[in-house]
């Protein structure tokens, strides 16, 4: 399926539950208002959007245009970034992030809307898979719904992604992955979030989980595992994802509020190396109008609200 949005720009529909691929635009700060406001609408209508041929960005560049979206946040809550304080390095030497995630939820203050931009590509593999977390509420049976729409989970930055299996490799962890974790979980952060939240624009609910998810509340650790296995699983079914191999000058931009995402390591020892921005969301909300919680730390210096 593909629409035609301007005589200029058109979006092509990946899948029928995520993604779509967005040409007849080169990404700057300086996109008319009109343009910026059909790239959203594309992107809260497929979650996840792809633009190629964006190899004149730098840096500045991204953070420009990532401005006409909102306003981007610091690089991370406990990570440094790069040259530019808003820009985070998703860098192979450092770690993978090959476990499913939304970004961040371990603060109160959920990014909106994530800008990643490819860098530094393997010779093979290294691809991205998103998951639309909308159309998994949607397809839970009734009776799930009602129990999911009530309970409640503690995120944490104490999971550290980066070195989820990189740890396990024969000699151990090395140096800088063992510096990233450690700079990962200086400053811990919990959060108490709705499992179900509602999409600030679009109204839709959607599951709030991923791999920060210390425990759920309210039930015995086993049951707590249990549920997540459950859920987590209606998540990343396949008919529910779209995957983007990526190319040089290649930027996904994906709503955070809406999706997990999952970074593949079937690239051996390559280098893979991509430039994040942020834009600042709110705090989530509970189907009956509830606002998550900060257990531990303050996230104020990372996204103001």
């Amino acid at each position: 399926m593909t629409a035609q949005l301007t005589r200029t720009i058109t979006v092509h529909r990946l899948g029928a539950h995520i993604g779509a691929r967005i040409d007849g635009v080169q990404l700057s700060g300086d996109l008319p208002a009109d343009t910026v406001a059909e790239i959203r609408a594309a992107l809260l209508a497929h979650k996840v959007v792809f633009f190629s041929g964006q190899q004149h960005l730098d840096d500045a560049g991204q953070l420009a245009f990532a401005r006409l979206l909102g306003q981007p946040t610091l690089a991370h809550p406990t990570v440094k970034g790069q040259d530019h304080a808003q820009v985070l390095a998703i860098d192979s030497e450092y770690g993978k992030a090959n476990s499913w995630h939304t970004d961040v939820t371990f603060v109160d203050r959920v990014p909106a809307i994530s800008i990643l931009r490819a860098i530094e590509l393997p010779p093979y593999g290294g691809s991205t898979v998103w998951a639309n977390t909308v159309q998994a509420y949607a397809d839970l049976p009734e009776a799930l719904r009602a129990l999911v729409d009530r309970l409640w989970a503690v995120h944490t930055n104490l999971y550290d992604y980066a070195g989820h299996v990189d740890s396990t490799r024969i000699g151990g962890i090395d140096v800088k992955e063992q510096s990233y974790r450690d700079e990962f979980r200086s400053h811990v952060f919990e959060t108490e979030h709705p499992l179900v939240r509602v999409h600030p624009e679009t109204g839709e609910r959607a599951l709030l989980l991923g791999h920060f998810v210390k425990r759920i509340v309210g039930v015995t650790p086993a049951e707590s595992q249990a549920i997540f296995a459950l859920l987590q699983q209606r998540v990343t079914r396949l008919e529910n994802t779209v995957r983007w191999q990526w190319s040089d000058g290649d930027i996904a931009i994906w709503d955070n509020r809406a999706t997990q995402h999952y970074g593949v390591a079937d690239y051996d020892d390559q280098r893979r190396r991509l430039h994040r921005v942020t834009i600042a969301g709110d705090v989530p909300v509970s189907v009956d109008g509830v606002a998550s919680t900060p257990v531990t730390g303050d996230a104020a210096h990372f996204s103001a609200l």
